[in-house]
C-alpha cells in the first residue's frame, strides 16, 4: 500500500486556515450583534425623543397645574415614563418635558404662548368708549378691525387730511371691551417681582465678580438683585436670569442678553442696544433709538403693581416709550389705571414693531406695527395740542406677521411653542 507524504509545513498552514475562517465567523457574529445592538439602542433614543414631543402636545393641548410636575401616562411598558413641568418665564409659560427609556433620557424645554389664527387675524381691536376712530395723514390699517359703533372718519391736523384711498383695508367688526387676557397670566406678571424672596442665597449671582454669565433653563433660577439701581454695561448674560432692582435698570449697548427677564420700577435701554431679553416695569420703559430686540422680547408695564415703597421720582405718568430707529420683534404691554390725555404707549416716527401692542389705555402711533394692537383707545399730539382717538401717520399691518408667531395669551387661546429654550 502507498501512503501519500505531506509535508510538515502543510498541517500548519490548514491551522492558520482554519484560525483565520474562525476569527472571520467571530468577527461577523461579533459585527452582527453590535449592529444589533447599536438599532435597538437607536430604536431607545428615537423613542424617547418621541415621547419627550408626546408630552409637549399633553402640555398644549390640556390644562396643568402651575408649578406643579405630572407623569404622562404611555400606555406601556413601565420602564418607560414622561413627565412635564409647567411654571413661567415672564410672559410666557415654559414647560419642561423629560422622557426616560431605561438608561436613556431626553429632556426639552419651550416657551408657550398663544398661536395667531390662519384666517381673519386682528389688525385693531379699538374698544368703544363712545367716540369714533379718526385717521390722519398717511395712516394705514389693513386686516380685520374692531371699531367702535360711531365707526371711522377722517380727520385734520395742522392742515394735513387723510390721504388714503380708504379708510380700512379689511373686514370691519364692532367692537365692545378690550379682550381679557388670562387671569392666570397677570397674576404671574405680579408675582414675578417677588420671586427673589423664595430662592437660596447660592441661586445670587455677584455683578462685581462675573461679567459674563450663562444659565440653562434645566438648572435653577439664578438672579442678580440689587436695593441700588443696576447698570448693565460690558456685560454678557444668558438663559434662565433674572435681573432685578428696587430702584432702576440701564442698558447699554455694550451688554448682550439673551432670554433673561429684567424688573425694575423704571428700565432705560440705551441707544443701538441688540439683544433678545423681557423687561417688567411699574413706572417707565424708555427704549432708545436704533434698538433691536429679537423674537420674543417682551415691554410690559404693570402700573398696578406699584407699592407705597416705590419710588416716586418720575415725573410723568407711567409710559413705554420706543424711539426712532428701533425694531422690537415681541410683545408690547400696559397694564394700568392712569386716567389722563397723554399717551402710555409712545411708538415714535420709523419705529418697526412686529408681533403685538396691548395697552388698555391710550396709544400714540407714529410708526408701524407688524401684527396686531388692542387699546383702549388713540391719542396724537400734534402742534401742541392733544387729539382724542386719531392716529397720524401711523401703520397697522397684520398680514405682514409671520404665521409662525406665538405670542399674548388671552383666555381661551390656543396653545403653541414660541420659542426651543436650552
Amino acid at each position: 500500500m502507498n501512503f501519500l507524504k505531506v509535508k510538515a509545513g502543510a498541517l500548519q498552514m490548514t491551522t492558520f486556515v482554519v484560525v483565520v475562517i474562525a476569527l472571520l465567523l467571530a468577527a461577523f457574529i461579533i459585527l452582527i450583534h453590535t449592529h444589533k445592538t447599536f438599532k435597538v439602542q437607536t430604536d431607545f433614543v428615537i423613542e424617547t425623543i418621541k415621547n419627550t414631543d408626546r408630552g409637549l402636545r399633553y402640555s398644549l393641548n390640556n390644562n396643568m397645574l402651575l408649578n406643579d410636575t405630572i407623569s404622562i401616562s404611555l400606555d406601556d411598558e413601565d420602564y418607560k415614563t414622561l413627565k412635564a413641568h409647567r411654571d413661567y418665564w415672564g410672559l410666557f409659560e415654559k414647560v419642561t418635558v423629560v422622557s426616560t427609556l431605561r438608561n436613556k433620557v431626553f429632556k426639552k424645554v419651550a416657551l408657550i404662548g398663544a398661536e395667531q389664527p390662519k384666517i381673519d387675524r386682528t389688525a385693531l381691536y379699538l374698544e368703544d368708549n363712545n367716540r369714533p376712530l379718526v385717521l390722519v395723514g398717511n395712516t394705514i390699517i389693513d386686516g380685520v378691525t374692531y371699531l367702535p359703533k360711531k365707526g371711522v372718519r377722517t380727520g385734520n391736523i395742522s392742515g394735513h387730511s387723510y390721504y388714503g384711498e380708504q379708510l380700512i383695508y379689511g373686514r370691519q367688526k364692532t367692537s365692545s371691551k378690550l379682550p381679557k387676557l388670562n387671569p392666570e397670566l397677570l397674576k404671574q406678571i405680579k408675582a414675578f417681582t417677588e420671586i427673589y424672596t423664595t430662592i437660596d442665597s447660592d441661586q445670587f449671582i455677584d455683578l462685581n465678580t462675573i461679567r459674563t454669565f450663562q444659565n440653562s433653563f434645566y438648572k435653577p433660577l439664578q438672579i442678580i438683585y440689587s436695593l441700588e439701581q443696576i447698570n448693565l454695561s460690558e456685560i454678557k448674560l444668558t438663559g434662565h436670569i433674572l435681573v432685578q432692582s428696587k430702584t432702576k435698570i440701564t442698558v447699554d449697548s455694550s451688554s448682550n442678553l439673551k432670554d433673561v427677564i429684567l424688573i425694575a420700577p423704571e428700565i432705560d435701554i440705551k441707544n443701538n442696544v441688540i439683544g433678545t431679553f423681557q423687561a417688567l416695569a411699574t413706572k417707565s420703559v424708555q427704549v432708545g433709538s436704533n434698538c433691536q430686540l429679537n423674537y420674543p422680547s417682551v415691554l410690559i408695564l404693570n402700573e398696578e403693581h406699584q407699592t407705597k415703597a416705590s419710588p416716586t421720582n418720575v415725573k410723568e405718568s407711567p409710559f413705554i416709550k420706543m424711539e426712532k430707529g428701533s425694531v422690537i420683534k415681541g410683545i408690547i404691554t400696559y397694564l394700568g389705571d392712569t386716567k389722563n390725555y397723554k399717551a402710555q404707549v409712545l411708538i415714535d416716527d420709523n419705529v418697526t414693531i412686529t408681533g403685538e401692542v396691548y395697552c388698555n389705555k391710550n396709544v400714540e402711533l407714529l410708526g408701524k406695527v407688524n401684527g396686531s394692537v388692542f387699546t383702549s383707545g388713540f391719542v396724537a399730539n400734534q402742534s401742541g395740542s392733544v387729539y382724542q382717538n386719531h392716529i397720524y401717520n401711523g401703520t397697522i399691518v397684520v398680514n405682514k406677521l409671520p404665521e409662525e408667531y406665538v405670542g399674548l395669551s388671552f383666555i381661551n387661546s390656543k396653545k403653541d411653542i414660541a420659542k426651543w429654550l436650552y
